[in-house]
């Protein structure tokens, strides 16, 4: 409806609905505070993240208790995209502003480094080696924080259609429970309850506490963060990568997989495509990235077998964890990683990509469209797949909508690229780098520094945006933005004439 009248009133109930996100994003600017208490000797660095926690709550708080009559009864799925998009500019330029106070970023490179954050990226511009035990807690943080959506967090404080709104427009439209706010708790303590055993986990596999907390954080959320220039090839421990490892594969599983084999229904698992394709693609991996990527790089197989798992599951979770260089990798090597980045992890997990769902229901398309040519003229066949045990047929709306975000996709990773490759990188850098920002990654062949160009810098943050969004949420909300601001402000004049 069009009505300005009408659209004041909702966008009233809209504001204080992001409000309460806006609130949750203040308590996330202020939570590295607590880091004080393990490391007092950085509470010079308190005010680069309480003055902006502080205004950020403030600001919040405002808009829920200013507007608390305006209740929404039900959001569209358009009035949920607006709510997201203006929550995730808020944390991105909010997020930037302790890297740009506490540390000599610029606002571009403070704001770069927010994004791959909230996003769960992992590129980085800054030197970690250098940076204070509070920043990177607080890069962490911001990962962990992403990588759940904030959007869900909100949803354990709502209940009924508009928590629905908000979930679909977030990209986690599939509950665990039939209930909105019990789906978005039983998401919260899975994730909680992935990063508490992973700490244990990393730390008895030899990190220290600290870089465990990190790690673990960063790690499930698919994030890619490290506390060392080296990542995980720091440590260089099988052990160490194993429990990385497991810990990317359970954050790049979707949560409704995961909870179904947590609870026994095996069925589910058992016939479950998008997992049989992630262990497909694990097993085919592996040896290609051996033999074009890493078998070179070391003297003796066993290092080289290590290397190719560990990066073969980093790039498909879409974490970019690494535990080697790629200076020394051939063009085959980096093209298979380049795929298995755009391809990325699971639906409904903390994984960015096209997403091992859609790449399966299109696969599924596929067969059926040939089955389909060879059968006689009047016999009927229709795509299929496994939902828990239940065969449930694919829908030309699902094929469809599969197939336009698959050309978004790489009609985005096609102009990204370009821009980067405009700068003067090479086209396999290029391609590999911006196919690292779309597709929420964080794998670096060293386009992302300190020196890169401030354009391809923006390129990349509206890649790592559009990519973790999944493109129509972003488009329809800024869409629905400026339609509704156009209405309003000629109702406006109109009244003034």
């Amino acid at each position: 409806m069009r009505n300005p009248a009408y659209l004041r009133a909702r966008y009233a109930g809209i504001l204080r609905l992001t409000g309460g996100i806006t609130g949750l994003i203040g308590l996330v600017l202020l939570s590295p505070l607590a880091g004080l208490f393990f490391f007092p000797e950085e509470a010079a660095l308190a005010g680069g993240f309480a003055l902006p926690g502080v205004i950020v709550t403030a600001v919040g708080g405002l808009l829920v208790g200013g507007l608390r009559s305006r209740e929404v009864e039900e959001l569209t799925y358009a009035e949920g995209a607006t709510i997201i998009v203006m929550a995730w500019l808020t944390a991105l330029v909010a997020g930037a502003v302790p890297f740009w106070m506490l540390l000599e970023l610029s606002f571009t490179q403070a704001l770069f480094e927010s994004t791959s954050g909230w996003t769960t990226t992992g590129l980085s511009v800054l030197d970690v080696a250098a940076a204070p035990r509070l920043i990177l807690l607080f890069r962490s943080i911001l990962q962990y924080t992403g990588g759940a959506g904030f959007a869900v967090i909100m949803l354990s404080a709502l209940a009924g259609p508009p928590g629905t709104g908000i979930g679909a427009a977030e990209g986690r439209p599939a509950g665990l429970a039939p209930n909105v706010r019990r789906s978005a708790e039983l998401v919260l303590k899975l994730y909680s309850g992935y990063v508490l055993c992973g700490i244990l986990a990393l730390h008895l596999a030899g990190m220290g506490w600290f870089d465990a907390l990190n790690h673990a954080l960063t790690a499930v959320s698919t994030g890619g963060f490290s506390t060392r220039p080296e990542s995980i090839g720091y440590w260089n421990s099988p052990l160490v990568e194993a429990v990385t490892i497991v810990l990317m594969l359970l954050g790049g599983t979707n949560f409704l997989t995961a909870y179904m084999l947590l609870t026994g229904h095996f069925a589910h698992v058992r016939c479950n495509g998008e997992l049989h394709l992630l262990l497909l693609l694990v097993a085919v991996g592996v040896p290609l990235i051996l033999l074009t990527g890493v078998g070179h790089l070391y003297p003796s197989w066993p290092p080289a077998l290590r290397s190719a798992v560990f990066q073969t599951v980093s790039a498909l979770s879409t974490t970019g964890f690494s535990t080697t260089g790629y200076g020394g990798w051939n063009a085959g090597g980096l093209l298979l990683l380049t795929f298995l980045m755009v391809i990325g992890g699971g639906t409904g997990s903390t994984a960015g990509g096209i997403k091992l769902h859609r790449v399966y229901l299109l696969i599924r398309g596929l067969v059926w469209e040939f089955r389909r040519q060879i059968l006689p003229e009047k016999a009927v066949s229709a795509p299929y797949l496994w939902q828990g045990n239940q065969r449930r047929f694919i829908t030309d709306d699902e094929l469809r909508h599969a197939g336009l975000f698959l050309f978004l996709y790489l009609c985005c990773w096609a102009a990204g690229s370009l821009v980067v490759c405009s700068w003067g990188y090479p086209v396999a850098d290029g391609l590999f780098e911006f196919a690292s920002a779309v597709g929420t990654v964080g794998l670096s062949v060293g386009v992302t520094a300190a020196d890169t160009p401030p354009a391809v810098l923006w390129t990349q943050i509206a890649g790592m945006l559009l990519g973790r969004l999944e493109f129509f949420t972003v488009i329809l909300g800024v869409i629905k933005l400026v339609r509704d601001a156009r209405v309003m402000l000629r109702a406006d004049r109109s009244q003034r004439r």
